[in-house]
């Protein structure tokens, strides 16, 4: 009797201690790609069949002409620097402002979006089936995502491998809430889906109603502030087509001011978007 309660003691230390040791019993993270910056500002915009190496590519070849065009211009090598500077940082700037309008426009559409998901849910069909459903019946903006979904998930069958395709291509906030919603639910069962669902509808309407209302009382301000910015340098534009004033600029006095008020507008921008800046929320496992 002895022997046999040794042998189970030292039988069971021996599976606590394997399930301690071996790694493979405990659960694996989803792996999560690399961060790249210049691919998730693309994403965010919505340009699709664009490499980041061809944006950077495209950046650089704006500053190489914005170079020639200041200093030819000019004749001052500074201006043509800091025509190569305003130049080649356009495309980002472009790019930004399209993802935050695509995000505002989002925004709008994904209550209604998260209704439609909702309504299929509780009418008894798969997750799988009221994502694909969202291709044909859901809202304008958001469909083309949605059509690409169905299409990786019926070639493939993997349905957490396409809902991982389908958050890098929304590549929004509200959308990855929901996608990890339904990755849960289709893991452990979803009973009360359709409730978080509608929670989730009802919060997005109060964000967008107080986002929206907060925009708008700010805007002036910020419109206000980017046209202080731009103004010098519009007059230094006009002031570039006469050549006694240009070759001011060519000293080494010129060059300092020039330096100096650019850096001053770039802080200055810089701390007024931050003060106004309106709290954005984190995409979730990107």
């Amino acid at each position: 009797m002895g022997a046999l309660t040794g042998f189970l003691l030292g039988l069971g230390l021996a599976m606590v201690a394997w399930a301690v040791l071996d790694p493979e019993w405990r659960p694996r993270k989803r792996a999560t790609r690399r961060s790249n910056p210049v691919a998730d500002l693309l994403n965010a915009a919505g340009v699709t069949g664009v490499a980041p190496w061809q944006l950077i590519g495209l950046c650089l070849g704006c500053a190489l002409v914005g170079f020639v065009v200041g200093a030819g211009l000019s004749g001052v090598a500074v201006l043509g620097v800091v025509g190569a500077v305003a130049a080649g940082a356009l495309p980002a700037v472009l790019l930004r402002s399209r993802a935050a309008r695509r995000r505002r426009e989002h925004a709008a559409l994904w209550p209604d979006a998260v209704d439609n998901l909702t309504s299929a849910v509780r009418a008894g069909l798969s997750l799988p089936d009221a994502l694909i459903q969202l291709g044909e019946r859901g809202p304008a903006g958001l469909r083309d995502p949605f059509v690409l979904f169905a299409r990786d998930y019926q070639s493939s069958g993997r349905f957490h491998q396409s809902l991982d395709l389908l958050k890098e291509r929304l590549a929004d906030p509200t959308g990855d809430r929901v996608v990890e919603a339904l990755r849960i639910a289709r893991d452990v069962g979803g009973g009360d889906l359709g409730r978080v669902l509608r929670s989730l509808s009802v919060y997005l309407r109060e964000d967008l109603r107080t986002r929206g209302e907060v925009e708008a009382r700010q805007s002036w301000t910020v419109t206000g502030a980017r046209l202080a910015v731009a103004a010098p340098w519009v007059v230094l534009l006009l002031m570039s087509l006469q050549g006694d004033v240009v070759q001011r600029f060519a000293t080494p006095t010129g060059t300092l001011i020039l330096v100096g008020g650019a850096i001053a507008c770039v802080v200055s921008y810089r701390l007024m978007t931050w003060i106004g800046r309106l709290p954005e929320e984190r995409r979730i496992l990107a």
